[in-house]
């Protein structure tokens, strides 16, 4: 069963983060100033995400072209297909577990999914590049989605239509549960779903790329 501080800090990011754009502005305000309440007498500030949870990688430098090696190798894009090298700190109590997704928010529909991870340790604080292509995550005991590629499980990495570059957002969730009843290999979108559910807190990262 989760704490109550769990739950509280679960609402809370996920209210800020995800539905904010669902509700309205008094509701919204209503809801955030209560989640917020709740969290400062758990002990965790309210903008924790923002000002103490970060990821950073030596293979993604924020807001730049993403290099060749981390580009798909089907599809007539001829990368290296490798994941990039990720590190993180600042989670707040409570962390049970850390997940990664990388998402093309400029693909149609809900975004394509080259990446989903859950079931990292609380004690990993880093990935390194090419974790998905080598037993690294299974040694760990992390489990990988489907990509939406739909040829294997694990790291499918950006090549979008010719034209206007898009943007990839690599995530790391902060999640207050080891559990989060998924298998490796179900599609990445039953991923995203699950951590939705136990995400205490978010940091991001954005790239480019363009062919």
């Amino acid at each position: 069963m989760l704490k109550p501080c769990s739950v509280i800090a679960s609402v809370w990011f996920r209210f800020r983060f995800r539905f904010r754009f669902l509700l309205r502005a008094r509701g919204r305000a209503a809801a955030l100033a209560w989640a917020a309440l709740g969290l400062a007498g758990c002990g965790i500030p309210a903008a924790w995400a923002e000002s103490t949870f970060t990821v950073t990688s030596k293979d993604l430098p924020p807001g730049e072209p993403l290099g060749n090696a981390f580009v798909y190798d089907k599809n007539g894009c001829h990368g290296l297909n490798r994941s990039p090298q990720l590190q993180w700190s600042g989670e707040p109590p409570g962390t049970r577990s850390f997940a990664v997704t990388m998402v093309d928010i400029d693909a149609p529909g809900p975004g394509w999914w080259h990446w989903a991870v859950a079931g990292i340790p609380a004690s990993v604080h880093a990935l390194p590049t090419q974790a998905s292509g080598s037993d690294r995550l299974k040694q760990m005991g992390a489990i990988e989605a489907r990509n939406d590629y739909d040829d294997a499980s694990g790291y499918g990495g950006p090549c979008p239509p010719p034209g206007k570059p898009h943007r990839y957002v690599v995530t790391v969730y902060a999640l207050n549960t080891v559990d989060l009843r998924l298998a490796a290999g179900r599609p990445a979108l039953m991923f995203e779903h699950e951590i939705g559910t136990a995400t205490l807190a978010k940091a991001r990262i954005t790239v480019t790329y363009g062919r």
